[in-house]
């Protein structure tokens, strides 16, 4: 015969349920809040991680350099030197000539002028007088001239004394202008020299090396090599495309002042004949 339940015999199968529920709920609450609080952790790290790796690679970066510290680093002392005597050489002469070369310092205007007045009025010691003092090109040549005259040569041979100094005056400032020309020979060839000690450096790194070199140990011998081949050509091509203007402006003066003194002297062999 079955046993009959009574009422208090339910109560402990209805009771279990309810209180697994709160149980359950705080269990969920509790997960939920710790992965809330790991949430900012987990999100934040990448970002530490990324500014680490941001810190690391900049202590690891070389240090930057200027350019022309790198190229005064490339060349070394001696050929900075040597560069820079080229140079400053190079200006001086380049200023010297170019003041040489002018119009006015060659065949000054007012020595013209006031030569060939003395010659129109007949003032001959005056005119060569004039003509010895001043330190001009047509100075010197006219005086020349005068000075064979007056020594009791004729036309033929006043020509031929203006046309002696002219080309000794000539030779002295083509010799002046040639050192210009000099610079711009030498400097290639140093830069050639210190072309051939960098490839000589590198190379000689990859020999002693027991294993790979590094680029930076190449790199040293090779910016020497482009470093003097840059710097020799720099000094070299306005060194060549100058004396060869200069030289040019020199040749043509020259022909002007030999045109303009045959011109002043030619009424001596008016006289002549």
């Amino acid at each position: 015969m079955p046993l009959s339940r009574g009422p208090g015999a339910e109560a402990p199968s209805r009771s279990r349920p309810l209180l697994a529920t709160p149980i359950a709920l705080l269990a969920a609450a509790v997960v939920f809040a710790a992965l809330l609080a790991a949430a900012p952790e987990a999100l934040a790290q990448p970002g530490a991680d990324a500014v680490a790796a941001e810190a690391t690679a900049a202590a690891t970066e070389p240090p930057r350099t200027s350019y022309l510290s790198w190229a005064f680093k490339s060349l070394g002392i001696g050929y900075s030197l040597v560069f820079l005597a080229l140079s400053f050489t190079l200006v001086s002469l380049l200023v010297m000539n170019a003041l040489k070369a002018s119009r006015g310092n060659l065949a000054p205007p007012d020595l013209v002028e006031a030569f060939e007045s003395h010659l129109d009025a007949k003032r001959y010691t005056e005119a060569y007088e004039l003509a010895n003092t001043d330190e001009s090109f047509l100075g010197k040549v006219l005086a020349a001239g005068l000075g064979k005259l007056s020594g009791g040569g004729d036309y033929n041979q006043a020509i031929e004394a203006m046309q002696e100094v002219g080309e000794q005056e000539n030779m002295r400032l083509e010799h002046r202008l040639g050192y210009m020309a000099l610079i711009g020979s030498i400097s290639p060839m140093i830069g050639l020299l210190g072309t051939v000690q960098g490839m000589i450096g590198s190379f000689n790194v990859i020999a002693t090396s027991p294993t790979t070199p590094k680029p930076s140990a190449l790199a040293e011998g090779i910016s020497t090599a482009l470093f003097t081949t840059l710097v020799g050509l720099a000094i070299a091509i306005p060194a060549i495309a100058i004396y060869n203007v200069l030289r040019n402006r020199i040749a043509q003066l020259v022909l002007e002042i030999g045109i303009t003194s045959e011109g002043l002297m030619s009424r001596f062999q008016k006289v002549g004949k």
